[in-house]
């Protein structure tokens, strides 16, 4: 079942993103990113939740910035079935544009992202902090609804 994030489900939501994210967000990051800009959505299996996604939307463009699947439940479509969801979600709030950035490394999101048909727009040089101190880059992407 897919529902939208409520109050109640942060603290999930961050030992999700403790356990999924090499660098992961600080549940201050995740609180804050909140509130009537935001489409936030879980994806709950047998009462728990096992994946979220954090959007915004600014007029008639979106951004996808956090999309999480615990790693018990992960390379089961999880992940696909919420962003399908996500993108319907927009496409029916006249959203025409949603965007991301993905770990360069991250190989398994950029399949799921081209899967659904996004494409590759730029790579930002050294966006991502990495494990040990370095930086990565992103590559940004795009998705047209």
């Amino acid at each position: 079942m897919i529902d939208v994030i409520k109050p109640s489900d942060f603290d999930r939501l961050f030992d999700i993103e403790q356990a999924a994210h090499l660098v992961p967000w600080s549940k201050g990051t995740l609180l804050n990113n909140q509130g009537d800009k935001y489409l936030n959505l879980k994806l709950t299996k047998q009462q728990q939740i096992v994946a979220f996604a954090i959007c915004q939307t600014v007029l008639d463009e979106a951004t996808l910035f956090n999309i999480a699947v615990e790693p018990a439940f992960q390379g089961k479509g999880y992940g696909k079935c919420l962003l399908l969801e996500l993108i319907e979600r927009l496409r029916n709030q006249g959203i025409l544009t949603l965007w991301l950035e993905v770990r360069e490394s991250n190989l398994n999101a950029q399949k799921l992202y081209d899967s659904v048909g996004f494409n590759q727009v730029t790579i930002r040089k050294n966006y991502y902090p990495t494990a040990t101190g370095g930086r990565e880059n992103a590559v940004v992407m795009a998705l047209y609804l």
